[in-house]
């Protein structure tokens, strides 16, 4: 039995009239009645009480017609839900990100606007360890990536510059230079290093100061970078972001004398994404933030 049967079904037994329903159904009435006898064949049942003036149901009839517009309706629900799928109305996005740019605030502002856009489509996100990121994305266990740059991707993926900021040094508040008005790298010489998850720019201190940063601690987080300066277990060099955003107790922040040390965070994602719900955030994404 087909669908097609539940619905020459109904449309007999709503109408209790062969002729009307035929009309309605857009078919013969005589194959409206062979579909009908089709039907009552292959239950081994009489749906139909009929006679030449009129058109009944039978009770196995009446319980048939509950059934078979209950599946008609989950057929109905089904076909709109691969619909609306299909467009991108429905599903999950796995998103994973590095703490700065839930600081920057971008994560935050893309996916209120995503979810005022679609409602119904699930946003998951997650601070994840920078490192895994491009791995997880290219294996399709995250959708959506926010990382730092500069980092090696998988050539699957693509990525899309969101956001400039500098650097900066974040410095236990009693230490020498927290009264200074900008910190020449040669100065960190004798000083211990807290590294975040990028070390782009404690690297660049390094090397415009000539020197080897002495790296007594690697925690990644940021916010366990900083909580370790103001532990007085070091200097940390940490995006400007964090400046205004990540307040603690005994920690200043200053600017690097000299040209800009620039920290890029950016979106990565696959660049062949088939999921139309995730392709709708890229495309958001891209459209938004006009590469920086």
């Amino acid at each position: 039995m087909e669908l097609r049967h539940f619905r020459y079904f109904v449309a007999v037994a709503e109408e209790l009239h062969f002729a009307r329903a035929a009309e309605r159904l857009g078919i013969a009435p005589s194959t409206l009645t062979v579909q009908i006898q089709e039907i009552e064949r292959t239950l081994q049942a009489r749906l139909l009480q009929r006679t030449k003036r009129s058109v009944r149901l039978t009770g196995a009839g009446a319980l048939f017609l509950e059934q078979a517009r209950a599946s008609l309706l989950q057929f109905d629900q089904a076909v709109g839900v691969g619909r609306r799928a299909g467009r991108g109305e429905l599903g999950r996005i796995v998103v994973g990100y590095v703490g700065s740019a839930a600081l920057a605030g971008i994560l935050q502002q893309q996916m209120r606007r995503f979810r005022a856009e679609w409602p119904d489509v699930q946003l998951q996100a997650s601070e994840l360890p920078m490192g895994r990121l491009p791995g997880m994305v290219a294996e399709g266990h995250v959708d959506i990536g926010f990382v730092r740059l500069p980092m090696a991707l998988p050539d699957e993926l693509r990525v899309h510059v969101v956001q400039r900021n500098r650097f900066c040094v974040a410095l236990p508040a009693s230490h020498r230079l927290a009264g200074a008005a900008a910190v020449d790298a040669r100065e960190l010489a004798d000083d211990d290093f807290v590294v975040p998850e990028q070390d782009l720019g404690t690297r660049e201190v390094g090397r415009r100061g000539r020197f080897v940063p002495r790296v007594v601690s690697v925690p990644g987080n940021l916010l366990t970078v900083l909580t370790e300066v103001s532990l007085w277990m070091g200097v940390a060099v940490v995006p400007d972001v964090v400046a205004s955003t990540l307040v603690l107790p005994d920690v200043v922040y200053k600017p690097l004398a000299g040209e800009p040390v620039t920290s890029e965070l950016a979106a990565i994602f696959r660049r062949n994404e088939g999921a139309p719900a995730a392709k709708n955030l890229i495309r958001q994404l891209v459209q938004d933030l006009p590469p920086c």
